[in-house]
C-alpha cells in the first residue's frame, strides 16, 4: 500500500475497533443510540465479509468486529431489530442471512428467510438496482428467488443508463442568475451517484467478479465515475468519494494511478482525524469536535467504515480478468 492508503487503513480500522460498543445494540448505553443499530451492524458485517480478498491474508485488525458479529448472530432476538424500520426490514433480513459468520448455528438466519414474503424475492415492481441488490444478497444467503441473471440486469443498471448533466445544468445544483446557471454543479444528483456505486458493488461483488460491462458501456461508466469523483473531491464529499474509488477498482482501473482516484485518497487523508475517524459524510455534514460520543459515532461511523472498506479493496490481489 502507499503511505496514504496505509494511513487511512490503519486509522479507520483502529477507530472502528475502538468503537465496537456503539455498534452493539445490547451494550450498556445502547438505549441512548441515535443511529440505526441494525443498519450499522449489517454494514460492519459487510466489511468483514469483504475483507478476505483473493491472494490476501486474514486481517487481524477485524478480529474484534468478527467476535461481536458472531455473538450477535447467535442471539435469536437480534433480527427483531429489523422490524423497527418496516420499509427496510425485508432487505435487512436478507442481508442478515447472507452475511452470517461462518460456522454458527444458522437457525435464526433460516427462520428470517422463511418470514420473507415470496413477492419480495421476485422482480415484480422493483427497479433494476433493487433487483440487483436482492439477487446479490439472496445468492449469498442461498435463498430461492426469481430475479433475472446479472447478464440481463447489467444493461438496465445505472452504470449504463445514467448520463452526466451538461456543465451548468440547473438540475445538478447550479444557481440560476439572469437565465444562466452558475456555481459548481455535480454531473449527477446525490441519489444517482449512490445508485452508480451500488450497482457496481452488486454486479462486481466489490471487485471479486466481472461486472459484465465492456466496450462503450464500460468506457461510459468509467467516465461517469471520474466526473462524479472529481466533483466530490472538490466539494469534500468524503463518503461518496470513497464509494466511487471502490467503483473505479471494480471497473478494472487502478484508482491510485488515476488522477481522480489519487486525489480522492488524499482528500480522505486530509479529512481523517488523529483518532482515525472520518468525521462525517462530507465537510458540510461533519460532526463537531465537541459532539457527544453517540452523536459523533452516528455521523462518523458510515464514512469511516466505507473508507476502511476502500483501503481493503484497493490493497487486495486482483483476479487476472480484472486487469486492463
Amino acid at each position: 500500500m502507499t503511505s496514504s492508503l496505509d494511513q487511512l487503513s490503519a486509522g479507520t480500522l483502529d477507530w472502528l475497533g475502538a468503537n465496537l460498543d456503539h455498534f452493539d445494540p445490547y451494550a450498556a448505553d445502547a438505549g441512548t443510540a441515535t443511529h440505526r443499530q441494525a443498519k450499522a451492524v449489517l454494514e460492519l458485517a459487510l466489511l468483514c465479509h469483504c475483507s478476505p480478498r483473493p491472494g490476501g491474508s486474514h486481517d487481524e485488525r477485524l478480529d474484534g468486529a468478527r467476535a461481536l458479529l458472531r455473538k450477535l448472530w447467535q442471539r435469536p432476538e437480534f433480527p427483531r431489530l429489523f422490524d423497527a424500520h418496516p420499509p427496510s426490514a425485508p432487505t435487512y433480513g436478507l442481508a442478515y442471512a447472507a452475511l452470517a459468520p461462518d460456522g454458527i448455528d444458522d437457525s435464526a438466519c433460516r427462520d428470517t428467510l422463511g418470514r420473507l414474503a415470496p413477492d419480495f424475492l421476485s422482480p415484480a415492481g422493483k427497479s433494476p438496482l433493487k433487483r440487483m441488490e436482492i439477487r446479490f444478497y439472496a445468492d449469498k444467503a442461498g435463498a430461492d428467488h426469481t430475479i433475472e441473471p446479472y447478464a440481463e440486469l447489467v444493461g438496465q443498471s445505472p452504470l449504463v443508463t445514467l448520463t452526466a448533466a451538461a456543465p451548468g445544468s440547473a438540475e445538478t445544483g447550479g444557481t440560476v442568475t439572469g437565465g444562466t446557471v452558475t456555481g459548481d454543479v455535480a454531473p449527477l444528483t446525490d441519489s444517482e451517484g449512490y445508485s452508480l456505486t451500488h450497482a457496481a458493488f452488486f454486479l462486481g461483488d466489490y471487485g471479486r467478479t466481472t461486472t459484465g460491462l465492456a466496450g462503450d458501456a464500460l468506457a461510459h461508466a468509467r467516465d461517469l465515475v471520474r466526473r462524479m469523483l472529481d466533483h466530490c473531491v472538490g466539494q469534500d464529499r468524503w463518503d461518496l468519494a470513497a464509494e466511487l474509488v471502490i467503483t473505479q477498482f471494480i471497473l478494472g482501473l487502478e484508482p491510485l494511478r488515476t488522477p481522480s482516484g489519487a486525489a480522492a485518497v488524499e482528500c480522505l487523508v486530509r479529512a481523517q482525524r488523529s483518532d482515525g475517524a472520518i468525521p462525517g459524510r462530507s465537510a458540510a455534514l461533519m460532526a463537531s469536535r465537541s459532539a457527544p460520543a453517540g452523536e459523533f459515532f452516528r455521523k462518523a461511523y458510515h464514512t469511516t467504515l466505507v473508507t476502511a472498506l476502500m483501503t481493503l479493496v484497493l490493497s487486495s490481489g486482483r483476479p487476472s480478468w480484472h486487469r486492463d
